[in-house]
């Protein structure tokens, strides 16, 4: 179960910092598509919370400092994703809705289970640092 929490983990963080990236640095042929849908001030926010998302869905749990900050970080992405499912849907974007909602389903599972079932454990202390 801790392997496929990983590779679900790793899998996450690459799509939302893909994502995160090119809402911060858009390729030239799409900026004035994007800047019709949603304000620039909005995508740079997205942009930059999508690429702590990433860091922080596998950072703590790398190093094993804080590692209960990945599931905060799916929790977060998790709100992201009902966000995006709504205005996807609303937008009448049934693939983009689809996509959205698959990833919440992904964050939504992690989340879980790495809050009850498998969380990852703390960095043992070094007895040497206690004496």
């Amino acid at each position: 179960m801790n392997i496929l929490l990983w590779v679900l983990q790793v899998l996450l963080a690459l799509a939302f910092f893909a994502h995160g990236c090119l809402l911060l640095f858009p390729p030239a042929a799409i900026v004035d598509q994007m800047n019709a849908s949603l304000p620039r001030w909005f995508q740079l926010f997205l942009g930059v919370a999508e690429i702590l998302a990433a860091v922080g869905l596998t950072l703590p749990g790398a190093t094993r400092i804080q590692p209960r900050l990945v599931s905060w970080a799916a929790a977060g992405v998790m709100i992201v994703m009902i966000c995006a499912t709504i205005f996807h849907t609303m937008r009448g974007e049934v693939s983009s809705a689809v996509t959205t909602a698959a990833l919440l389903a992904v964050a939504t599972f992690v989340w879980y289970m790495r809050w009850r079932i498998a969380p990852i454990g703390r960095r043992p202390t070094s007895s040497r640092a206690s004496a």
